[in-house]
């Protein structure tokens, strides 16, 4: 079961000047995977505010923390910097996937500094600031995340690997 936490990286919606959008569009994405959602907050765009964010979904016992926002080039967009700053390793392959995705959409998703990651047995996944972009970004995460989350508990991934395979 995925036990999820979602967190909103966003100045203006953390100020309240703007309803936050994208951190209830993972949650419901996440409950569409038949997931939980265990933990969601919106924090400003503050290295030590999202890195203790993401800790505390951990601590929680999130086995998936999304994070929305904050991966672009603004000067506030610091996102990636705060994920680098409490992951242990880093899932690549992830982020590239998502910026393929998002390349599909716009020329602009180039632009995305997003990172994936792990700490101890969670899997943080940063997604863009739109709601549109996060429900696709999670369209093309959902199918791999039964099976690391699987590889991070520990398992062989035998059990979800068979359903993960295209025909």
């Amino acid at each position: 079961m995925i036990v999820a936490g979602v967190i909103t990286a966003s100045n203006r919606s953390f100020r309240g000047e703007r309803a936050d959008e994208s951190g209830p569009a993972a949650a419901d994405a996440v409950r569409g995977m038949g997931g939980e959602v265990r933990f969601q907050i919106v924090v400003p765009d503050d290295v030590d505010a999202i890195s203790d964010a993401i800790r505390e979904a951990v601590a929680q016992g999130c086995t998936l923390v999304l994070t929305s926002g904050g991966t672009g080039l603004s000067p506030t967009d610091v996102t990636p910097e705060a994920t680098r700053a409490v992951i242990e390793r880093e899932v690549p392959g992830i982020a590239e996937a998502l910026r393929a995705r998002s390349l599909q959409q716009t020329p602009h998703g180039m632009l995305s500094r997003a990172v994936a990651g792990t700490l101890g047995q969670s899997l943080i996944v940063n997604l863009p600031g739109s709601p549109r972009a996060v429900r696709e970004s999670l369209e093309v995460l959902a199918p791999a995340i039964p099976h690391a989350l699987e590889l991070l508990a520990g398992g062989s991934g035998e059990t979800t690997h068979a359903r993960g395979r295209r025909p």
